[in-house]
This record gives structure tokens, sequence and C-alpha cells, in this order.
């Protein structure tokens, strides 16, 4: 399977913004760690979909943290074949952000909303036939299901970037369902009923 067309169709933490700021804080706070060793760790814990992950992601993250007063940096000295480093820790304020974040109650909550207005407004001005619209989501999503369920099967058993493609499946499900209601209602609004 090509992993670029997996990392185009899953997307995940690591999006077009960069690496989620949170997710970088919260790896720090296990120990102070070069910003190498953040993406590396990052990349296993999400499989296939850190693949697409740029080595300067961690870095922008991290110089912007830095900025905002949540983690501090030191240089350190290198080995002989390696350049200095710089080690990142935690400050008091990365801190707290790291115990607010992971006490949000949250969910990510990406396009229904959109999606939804998107037919609404295509209906109302009739820019477009709403159930055009459902198909084609509905496509793309059955291509995002079948590369997620194979990388899926790809993982071994137990590992954490399994789980997190488990949770992919399961919600290109539900919005699939999801859709399938949105099709039955505009197809009841055509139809007059």
């Amino acid at each position: 399977m090509d992993n670029g067309y997996l990392r185009g169709r899953l997307g995940g933490p690591v999006g077009r913004q960069g690496v989620q700021q949170e997710v970088v804080l919260a790896l720090l706070a296990k120990e102070p760690s070069h910003g190498y060793q953040l993406r590396a760790r990052l990349r296993q814990a999400l499989g296939p979909l850190g693949e697409g992950m740029n080595a300067g992601q961690v870095y922008v993250t991290l110089t912007r943290l830095e900025k905002a007063g949540l983690v501090a940096s030191e240089q350190t000295a290198g080995l002989p074949d390696r350049p200095d480093r710089r080690v990142y820790e935690l400050t008091p304020d990365g801190q707290q952000r790291v115990a607010d974040w992971l006490a949000e109650v949250s969910w990510p909550g990406p396009a229904p909303a959109e999606f939804h207005l998107k037919l609404v407004a295509a209906a109302a001005a009739r820019l477009a036939d709403p159930l055009t619209i459902v198909d084609a989501q509905r496509r793309a999503l059955l291509l995002r299901l079948r590369d997620a369920q194979r990388a899926a099967m790809a993982e071994p058993d137990g590992s954490e970037a399994g789980l997190l493609l488990e949770g992919l499946v399961l919600r290109l499900q539900a919005d699939l369902r999801w859709l399938e209601a949105c099709e039955r209602h505009w197809t009841s609004r055509r139809d007059g009923s």
C-alpha cells in the first residue's frame, strides 16, 4: 500500500498546522528530550499515520512552545560525530497545560456541521444536488475506510498505532451511517414526503 495515499486519506494529530502542541508537551512530561527523540516517539505511536510527518514540524512546534513559555531548552554538547543538540523540558506552565489538556473531555469534531451546512446551502441556492454531494462524500469515506482497515490489519496485535487505526475505522463507519441518514433526509425532501 502506498503510505502517502494512506496519510492523505486518514489525517491525524499531524496536519497542515504541524504537530499538536499538547502532544509534544505530554511527551516532554515523561522526560526532557531532543527534538529527534520526540519525533521518533511520535512516529512510533502513530504508526503509518506518522510517516508523513515532516522532521521540521516537531522543531517548529518546540519553537512556538518555547516562545509561549511552556518549554525551556538548553544546548548540550554533541558527540564527536554529532552536532550539539538542544534538550527541551517542560516549564511549570507547560506542566499545567498538559494537566489541563488531559482533563479535557472534548472529542474532535471535524466537519459534520460544516458538511451539513454545505448540503443546506447547496439545496437552498440550487447550487448542487445534495444527494450528489452525499454520494461523493460517501465514496471518499469508503476509500478512507478501506485504507484504514488495511493499515490496522498490518499492525501487530496490541500496538498503540493499531488502537488508533481501530478508532479511525470505527469513526469512519459512524460517519458513513450518518451519510445514510443524510441521504434518506434529502431523498424525502426531493420526493416531497
